[in-house]
């Protein structure tokens, strides 16, 4: 039998419209200019969430951390003058993390963290 084939651009939209729900998990704004900081507190968060981290590097804004086959790894990057975006993306099994509640877990605790409030990014 045949398949049907949906037309590339469809699966383009699709994987796009999902790219974007993913990114729209993982990633917070914080008001702060503070990277170095918040790099810290991003640490400090991993470890409290049972990370052992693997890497972190100030220069580049990233820290990466597992546990129990998860692998997780956070960047920060400045926005404009007076704001940071953290991004988290976690991997279980080599598998992207789509649940919303995993990433939530994390921002709830790094914002308890940095004594600051994360933002969706708009």
């Amino acid at each position: 039998g045949c398949v049907p084939l949906v037309p590339l651009n469809q699966r383009v939209l699709d994987s796009g419209k999902e790219t974007l729900r993913l990114r729209s998990m993982q990633t917070r704004v914080f008001d702060t200019a503070d990277r170095e900081r918040t790099l810290r507190d991003v640490v400090a968060t991993l470890r409290d969430l049972d990370f052992t981290i693997t890497k972190a590097d100030l220069m580049l804004g990233v820290v990466s951390g597992t546990k129990q086959g998860m692998r997780i790894t956070v960047t920060v990057s400045p926005r404009g003058s007076g704001q940071l975006v953290v991004r988290a993306n976690a991997q279980q099994h080599m598998s992207p993390v789509e649940d919303p509640e995993a990433y939530q877990r994390f921002f709830a605790a790094l914002e308890k963290a940095m004594f600051l409030t994360a933002h969706q990014v708009d």
